[in-house]
């Protein structure tokens, strides 16, 4: 439900169909017990769906699907594309995924007690080490997406200083000012070898109490870059382009 109104704004935008994994909130709250391999097999099993959409629409025309991932939904995104098993899933879907777009994930994380240690543990360590960066690029095109529309402060009132304490835990510092969009630091958010947009006043999602990345008005500020981004691989697979050996965008 978070993603309905989002989901039928990219419509509107030129989206052939768009198709939600179906992963809720609490499904997040139990990862540190279950780990992320169920919520891997339900976000691989929409994009199979998503493909099977794009080969019956006579607009797709069978066309590598645009990934975009929000919050840990593009940690998901990544681990997709990894040819290397995730706790027994294997997928290696980069095939299939002409974009990724995600929009305030947590790419970077330190490893160390609390949120950042499980995420670190779980996902980000994992994909750093087997789909690092802009991996498939030029065939795959990466868009990430940022916010220092909450700024964390030790001095500052009450949301800025829990915005720090989130920034803190996943960055492992001591900093006492930190950009973020309320949940993740600018610095966490921006993989290396993609497209990076950072956006000034946008909070991390639909409850945060302002214009988040799923936004009518903020769509419109990524929406362009992630179409020609998904365009430009596209292209490059038509070039016949190999994937950069780099891991980066070149």
């Amino acid at each position: 439900p978070l993603y309905r109104l989002m989901a039928r704004r990219m419509g509107e935008r030129g989206a052939a169909e768009v198709v939600v994994a179906p992963i809720w909130t609490p499904d997040w709250l139990l990862v540190p017990w279950h780990g992320l391999g169920p919520l891997v097999t339900r976000a691989g099993r929409a994009l199979l769906r998503a493909g099977r959409v794009s080969a019956a629409s006579p607009r797709s025309r069978g066309a590598p699907v645009l990934v975009v991932g929000h919050s840990a939904g593009g940690a998901l995104a990544r681990l997709l594309t990894s040819p290397v098993p995730f706790d027994g899933r294997r997928l290696a879907a980069s095939h299939r995924v002409g974009a990724i777009v995600t929009l305030g994930t947590p790419h970077h994380v330190a490893a160390h007690d609390g949120l950042g240690r499980r995420l670190s543990g779980i996902a980000a360590r994992f994909a750093d080490e087997h789909v690092p960066g802009a991996m498939f690029a030029p065939r795959v095109g990466y868009v990430t997406v940022a916010s220092r529309g909450v700024a964390g402060r030790a001095n500052g009132d009450g949301r800025a200083r829990t915005a720090l304490r989130f920034y803190q835990g996943l960055l492992s510092t001591s900093g006492e000012e930190i950009d973020g969009d309320g949940l993740v630091p600018v610095a966490s958010a921006l993989l290396d070898g993609s497209e990076r947009i950072v956006l000034d006043d946008v909070v991390h999602g639909p409850l945060g109490g302002g214009e988040w990345y799923g936004s009518g008005p903020v769509i419109d500020r990524w929406w362009p870059t992630a179409l020609a981004a998904w365009h430009r691989a596209l292209q490059a697979r038509v070039d016949g382009s190999a994937p950069s050996s780099s891991g980066g965008a070149g």
